[in-house]
């Protein structure tokens, strides 16, 4: 059986996007290679996915030019991986390198590889998160269906020209970082008040879970959401007047602000 798709790096990132993909039967676990150097991650990944082709080495995985590959590294070294992929022939590889841009991993690929870069969020780790996607100087509309398909079995995709790739990682892909900070908080503020802690879990986990399904299956937009949950005078306004007299709203503001250029250092 042909392989499809070689993943660079068998991490939390790269095995989400593994599970993904067989649960999608986007390809059968023959078609599909993880190239992993930490030999405990190989083992759980052979005992997860029966059949997946996964080793320590692109030689092994038998790579060619018709074999799509994910680029799903560390940022420091991403571009000496990339090379290992151009150097066996790949010719298409979808990035997920936070900050690393197409340009820098076109300069170590041959002349016309194909390069989409993708900024994915957690939630994919259960099939719901949100990737954003931009394409290369030699990029395709077919590649970009390409890598929409692949990312589109762990959620929504949306396309965006590549400048806006750094903002896309300090809103949605931080914002999960954002969201578990929230809801520690708001556990604590229940306990705090007399609540289990327990208890005080399961009502911020489900309510958190609930107003995401709300905020999409409504269409509405969330000041109008919010308008209609806060009576005049009541519990919800005199929560939001404190959180509104500490600025929370601002230091939202501010820290997708420094998310996205911390995403920038990483790419110079």
């Amino acid at each position: 059986m042909a392989l499809r798709l070689a993943i660079m790096g068998g991490g939390r990132i790269g095995s989400a996007i593994t599970a993904g993909l067989l649960e999608a039967s986007w390809c059968e676990p023959p078609e599909l290679a993880v190239v992993e150097i930490d030999s405990a991650r190989r083992a759980e990944l052979s005992h997860e996915h029966p059949g997946l082709v996964v080793v320590d080495t692109l030689e092994l995985a038998h790579v060619d030019r018709y074999t799509g590959a994910v680029l799903a590294v560390k940022p420091d070294v991403a571009e000496g991986a990339a090379r290992l992929l151009g150097a066996v022939g790949v010719r298409r590889i979808l990035s997920v390198v936070a900050g690393l841009s197409t340009q820098r991993i076109e300069a170590v690929l041959p002349d016309g590889a194909a390069v989409v870069r993708a900024m994915p969020n957690m939630p994919v780790l259960v099939r719901r998160g949100v990737s954003a996607i931009s394409g290369g100087s030699h990029v395709t509309s077919d590649d970009l269906d390409w890598a929409d398909g692949v990312l589109g079995s762990l959620g929504g995709v949306v396309r965006l020209a590549e400048r806006h790739l750094d903002v896309v990682t300090g809103l949605s892909g931080s914002m999960p970082g954002y969201l578990f900070l929230v809801v520690e908080a708001l556990i604590e503020a229940g306990v705090l008040q007399g609540l289990p802690r327990e208890v005080a879990a399961a009502l911020v986990a489900g309510t958190l879970e609930g107003t995401g399904a709300l905020l999409s299956a409504s269409g509405e937009p969330p000041e109008v959401l919010r308008a209609q949950v806060t009576s005049p005078g009541g519990t919800t306004a005199a929560g939001l007047r404190a959180l509104e007299s500490r600025a929370v709203r601002s230091a939202f503001i501010e820290a997708v602000a420094a998310a996205t250029e911390r995403s920038r250092q990483l790419g110079r």
